[in-house]
């Protein structure tokens, strides 16, 4: 058997969608599961899409990632391997590839020369549209009526081709037929060819289009396995014809059409539109519009881990076959099978996708979260030790979505200025002055100011004053924190030290009685 080779080939029309992401990395899990190649190649034909930037967009997002090609568009030549041999790896680069393989297509009958005006198309549709065709293409029915090398003469054929008149090369679509392949996630797909139009595949500027380059570079590139979204599904067969065409069938590779990842309220492909609308990022990174300098929210920058962003994208379409969810890239690529991804489509949910960046940020030692939490601080004006903002993280991180959310506490660094007007309202009674100058006392005499200790002399004067928790926990918690909820308020006062307890219950006992 042939060693596997996958690709992923995205257009640098704009900035890679999640859904794109997710085609790189099953793309990336069924290679390497395979100890196989992946391939990262630029399908950059539709020259007049092309999006400034978007290129560097591509291999940062799949960077950030993880998702690392072994081959490919951005491998530096210094690098083991220097890109491959296959290069190179922007289609617009192999221009000159392509035209040998549309002319031998034309030579074997399998395509022919078209030399319809914009304006002929438009009249051809129309005269379909008011026969109550339900297909308005070009296929082996309506080409008998158009200008192209099957209806006209050689000469004819030649004289246009003389004079430099403007023409597109088409595939020759077989009447009557049904075109069949294996879908590796979908089984059986049979097509008949009156539904498959005579595609355009060669361009007289000299560019291909998607379905020449597509099919021509998967075969020179040697690649065994096309995995690509559903959308591509409808190409498929013209696809399939093209590797007969070339003789190439024996060596086709097989084909698997992920499914789509759907909006969340409700049907259809979830767009940037929907995370505008509902409030979520649909790309990994910011993106920048060069034309118009709006900018797009990416995962990276609202703050999610890498891993647990690769973790949600793994799971919406495939399963394990098991209840587990949380996988990191290397347990991935031992989880993963292209049999366990389904055919229908992943709804997109916002909530589990913030529950795994939980999952991962709970999972992060207090020190990395630390590390990570030390420059949001720091542009607060705050510089503590790196041992102290640990601390913190611990007691934070079990309460927060981001890194950045651990702000909240922002009383464990500063003294709080204003009281949670919520908890005033319902706990704050006339007696609780005098409870919390009592439990100042305790607090003052504890020789080994620790959580441990101070629950049990908590709880002791509680016993004795016969007091319920929720009588003054709550606002001692708000004396000292200004809030109303948080971690433990044990550990808070330990991480604080004595000092600054007694002194806040004091500051907060004299700011309240005079507001």
């Amino acid at each position: 058997m042939n060693k596997v080779r996958t690709r992923f080939a995205p257009s640098p029309t704009g900035p890679l969608h999640m859904g794109g992401v997710r085609t790189a990395l099953y793309c990336y899990l069924f290679s390497k599961i395979n100890g196989g190649d992946f391939v990262l190649r630029i399908e950059d034909t539709d020259q007049n899409r092309y999006v400034e930037g978007a290129e560097e967009y591509i291999l940062e997002s799949l960077k950030w990632c993880g998702i690392s090609p072994d081959e490919g568009f951005g491998i530096p030549a210094s690098q083991e391997g220097g890109g491959g041999e296959y290069g190179p790896y922007r289609q617009s680069e192999r221009k000159e590839i392509y035209s040998k393989y549309a002319n031998q297509l034309i030579e074997s009958g399998n395509a022919y020369y078209a030399f319809d005006t914009p304006d002929e198309l438009v009249e051809m549709r129309e005269r379909l549209k008011q026969a109550g065709v339900p297909g308005l293409q070009y296929d082996a029915v309506s080409r008998t009526g158009m200008k192209n090398s099957l209806t006209l003469s050689a000469e004819e054929v030649q004289a246009n081709l003389d004079n430099g008149v403007p023409y597109v090369i088409r595939l020759n679509v077989p009447e009557n037929e049904e075109i069949r392949f294996h879908d590796l996630i979908r089984g059986l797909v049979v097509v008949h060819s009156s539904n498959i139009d005579d595609k355009v595949l060669f361009k007289s500027d000299g560019m291909p289009t998607y379905h020449l380059a597509n099919v021509v570079d998967d075969h020179l590139m040697k690649i065994t396995h096309v995995i690509r979204g559903e959308e591509w599904l409808p190409s498929a067969p013209t696809h399939v014809l093209l590797y007969r065409a070339f003789g190439w069938e024996e060596s086709r590779p097989e084909f698997a059409h992920l499914p789509l990842i759907l909006k969340p309220d409700g049907n259809g492909k979830l767009s940037k539109r929907d995370g505008d609308r509902l409030g979520f990022p649909v790309f990994p990174l910011n993106w920048t519009d060069p034309e118009s300098g709006n900018v797009s929210a990416g995962y990276k920058e609202q703050g999610y881990f890498k891993d647990a962003f690769i973790n949600m994208l793994a799971l919406l379409g495939w399963n394990p076959g098991d209840n587990r969810e949380l996988f990191d890239l290397k347990e991935l690529v031992e989880a993963f099978t292209i049999e366990r991804v389904n055919k229908a489509g992943a709804k997109f949910d916002p909530d589990k996708t913030k529950w795994f960046q939980e999952q991962y940020l709970r999972s992060t030692s207090n020190d990395e979260l630390a590390a990570l939490f030390m420059p949001i601080l720091k542009e607060e004006g705050i510089e503590k030790s790196i041992d102290y903002v640990s601390k913190v993280c611990g007691l934070m991180k079990e309460r927060v979505t981001f890194v950045k959310d651990m702000l909240n506490g922002m009383y464990l660094f500063k003294a709080p200025t204003e009281y949670d007007e919520k908890t005033l309202r319902k706990k704050w009674k006339e007696h609780t002055p005098a409870i919390m100058q009592d439990l100042k006392d305790i607090l003052l005499n504890i020789e080994t100011f620790n959580a441990e200790t101070i629950e049990v002399k908590f709880k002791s004067f509680l016993e004795e004053k016969e007091l319920g928790f929720g009588a003054v926990l709550p606002n001692f918690r708000l004396l000292v924190t200004g809030q109303g909820m948080g971690p433990s308020m044990f550990e808070i006062c330990e991480l604080l030290g004595k000092d600054e307890v007694i002194s806040r219950i004091n500051s907060g006992l004299s700011k309240i009685a005079n507001a």
